[in-house]
């Protein structure tokens, strides 16, 4: 071409260097090419305009889904999109590679992307070369779609900060990992450095606190939302002279500086940095950009956690008491476990309040010590049932502290959460929305004499543990949950804790958590009590663990959190001769107390469950069926035959092998029991001749009101097979 004469028309340029020209306007679904882009499209060598389909119909299925992602890459970094694409025919073969080169731009009122670009055949690289590496077909696909999903499976499974920032030191890129990460965070006007690896401890000193208007590409990242890539040092000392002092000692190659944003907020910046040149090809900027997004939802995932996990902790700490000073005679011991997920905040409770006298409500000598032991359960697991359990809480320690007898305590308790709920239920579009209630146990403790006065709204029944083991579910009166009625009433139930007995108090979800009812969750507890041989912080610890699992799941990993609703546990055991002492302590006696009233007639089979769990181990199950027959006799002939109430008092003494049962029911009738011969159509008169039929020994005693007939059954020296 001669000086002074026109230059050639575009397309006939990009003609010779056999490059075709195409247009892409996703708004319109439509591709307008040229012939060359035609020909090596595989299609006849005109000027065509093609629709999307017809185009995907001549590409790799792969390729097109490469396509549209480097498209948005490069849209939003603002850079050539550039693509390796195979073309097949109509039989699905390959017939060429050819390279994609373009520069999208996006139109948000359409919501569509516009790219002018070009198509150049090529060779095939060889699979692993540092050229196979940039395309988007072969093995380097592959490596990466399995390193970006063993990378969004570690950051989901990272609860904390720290978590996070070790799964992103860990990771290794395929063909390209960096040597030197860091993570900065936003702190006002300022960037903050989150953590680091691949350097010294100290070496991020300088970058602490730098202001946003530094000229420092992870400032500029925060700033603008948009990367930095720099591929070598004269690139980076170009765009950030002042700043270049600063990282030129590091000795790294290349830089990548990307934006962690979270919804739509850039929360921060990603280093990554290599000793060695990298391109940034758009495959490799893919990758970056996409770890950089997972990292970043990973981090605002744990700094949430984190916070809630704080607010939560801080709420607990100042809604949960200590159990106090030491009680002479008693050890107190307490556990709360929140449940998992969430705040982690709930409506459980428990509490120590020391009460102002003894049982004449003065200060005496006598009373002094004594306490009450409070276990509490607000219906739900958030928020508002934290604030109404802080709320009980409080009202029911200003009760207690007035000198209120048990069942007066829960009585007012009723009312107030019953008044709480009624204004919460009028300022509410529903009434319905958030009607709640609390379940409650109430107990006053003697530490002296070991009395303990109980009440109960709608609560688990207290278990005792003996002192040998033997572990019983004590029945107590009670009345409705707190709330559900202001006039309720909560009658109260007087038994003593023996010397080396322990008693616990739990909330369901001690019981219920596993997938466990009632009674297969009693059974679980049970069993934890009456293996345990340690002191009262050990049992409680146990008891915890049975239900939440050991430490690991509190870790990242296969294993689920356990916890599906609160945990609260209080034990109070009585030291064996009022000193120190563990609550494995085996005296020779243990027993049992219950009163069955006239209007309760249901509480004989109550009874005979008692006496079953008291002779437990017990050698022989004939004398056991024989003692709750024996039982049933006496206590009905109280209930039928006089208008008392009867007291049933179990003991079991001695050694194992060579023990003595005796059982006393005492009434307030004046007749005595006298043995009869009933006819063989009789419905009544055997009591007694069972009594003289089966027991080893027994009586009637007259007492100055009423009278107690007793009977007593002798353990055989060896158990019957």
């Amino acid at each position: 071409m001669r000086t002074g004469e026109p230059l050639p028309a575009v397309g006939d340029v990009l003609a010779a260097l056999a490059t075709g020209l195409w247009h892409w306007d996703t708004s319109t679904g439509l591709v307008a090419v040229d012939a060359e882009a035609a020909r090596l499209l595989g299609l006849p060598a005109e000027d065509a305009t093609l629709t999307e389909a017809q185009v995907r119909a001549r590409l790799h299925p792969v390729d097109w889904n490469e396509i549209t992602g480097v498209v948005r890459l490069a849209a939003a970094e603002g850079t050539l999109a550039e693509v390796r694409i195979r073309i097949m025919d109509e039989r699905g073969r390959i017939i060429r590679v050819v390279r994609s080169r373009s520069r999208p731009a996006y139109d948000s009122r359409k919501k569509a992307y516009e790219l002018i670009g070009t198509l150049q055949e090529v060779t095939e690289p060889t699979p692993g070369s540092p050229a196979g590496r940039s395309a988007v077909t072969g093995d380097w696909r592959r490596s990466r779609e399995a390193f970006l999903l063993d990378a969004g499976r570690a950051l989901a499974e990272a609860r904390s900060t720290a978590e996070v920032l070790r799964v992103a030191a860990g990771l290794s890129m395929p063909g390209f990992s960096p040597d030197g990460l860091a993570v900065f965070g936003v702190e006002a006007d300022h960037l903050t450095i989150i953590g680091h690896h691949g350097q010294q401890e100290g070496d991020e000193v300088p970058f602490v606190h730098m202001a946003l208007e530094t000229d420092y590409p992870a400032a500029e990242v925060v700033r603008t939302g948009r990367a930095v890539y720099l591929a070598s040092p004269e690139e980076y000392q170009a765009r950030y002279p002042l700043t270049w002092k600063l990282a030129q000692r590091f000795e790294r190659r290349s830089w990548a500086f990307l934006p962690l944003t979270a919804s739509g907020h850039t929360m921060g910046a990603w280093m990554a940095a290599f000793t060695y040149p990298v391109a940034f090809t758009p495959d490799e900027r893919s990758v970056l950009t996409t770890v950089a997004r997972m990292l970043a939802q990973a981090l605002s995932r744990a700094g949430t956690a984190e916070t809630e996990r704080a607010l939560s902790e801080g709420l607990q700490r100042s809604m949960m008491p200590t159990t106090g000073p030491a009680v002479p005679g008693m050890d107190v011991a307490a556990r709360y476990v929140p449940t998992g997920g969430g705040l982690q905040v709930g409506g459980d409770w428990y509490d120590v309040i020391p009460l102002p006298g003894g049982p004449s409500r003065t200060r005496t000598k006598a009373g002094a010590g004594r306490f009450a032991l409070v276990m509490g359960d607000v219906q739900g697991h958030d928020v508002r049932a934290a604030g109404l359990m802080g709320q009980l809480r409080i009202a029911l320690r200003a009760y207690a502290s007035e000198g209120h007898r048990p069942d007066a305590v829960l009585t007012r308790a009723s009312r107030f959460l019953h008044g709480i709920i009624d204004e919460g239920a009028d300022s509410a579009d529903d009434d319905l929305a958030d009607l709640r209630f609390a379940t409650c146990l109430y107990a006053e403790v003697d530490p002296r004499t070991g009395i303990l006065e109980v009440a109960r709204a709608g609560h688990p029944d207290p278990v005792i543990r003996m002192a040998d083991g033997t572990v019983l579910l004590r029945p107590t009166a009670g009345g409705l949950p707190l709330g559900v009625d202001p006039d309720a009433d909560y009658p109260t139930t007087r038994f003593v804790l023996e010397p080396g007995e322990t008693m616990m108090l739990c909330t369901d979800g001690l019981i219920e958590t596993g997938g466990h009812d009632l009674d297969t969750g009693w059974q679980r507890i049970r069993a934890i009590l009456e293996q345990h041989d340690g002191d009262t912080e050990e049992l409680a610890d146990a008891l915890v663990q049975a239900v939440h699992g050991p430490s690991s799941h509190h870790t990242t990993g296969p294993l689920a959190d356990r916890r599906e609703d609160d945990i609260a546990v209080l034990l109070l055991s009585r030291l064996p001769g009022g000193h120190g002492g563990a609550v494995t302590a085996r005296p020779e006696i243990r027993r049992t107390l219950l009163t069955v009233a006239q209007a309760e007639p249901e509480r004989i089979a109550l009874a005979r469950q008692q006496l079953r769990e008291l002779l437990h181990d017990w050698s022989s199950a004939d004398q056991v069926d024989s003692a709750v027959l024996l039982l049933s006799e006496t206590l009905t002939n109280v209930l039928v035959h006089t208008d008392t109430d009867a007291l049933l008092l179990a003991e079991v003494s001695g050694e194992r092998g060579e023990r003595r049962m005796r059982v006393e029911v005492t009434d307030a009738g004046d007749d005595l029991p006298h043995k009869r011969r009933p006819g063989e159509l009789a419905s009544s008169g055997r009591g007694l001749v069972l009594i003289e039929l089966l027991a080893d020994a027994w009586g009637v005693e007259p007492r100055g009101v009423g009278k107690s007939i007793w009977f007593e059954l002798y353990e055989p020296p060896h158990p019957k097979l």
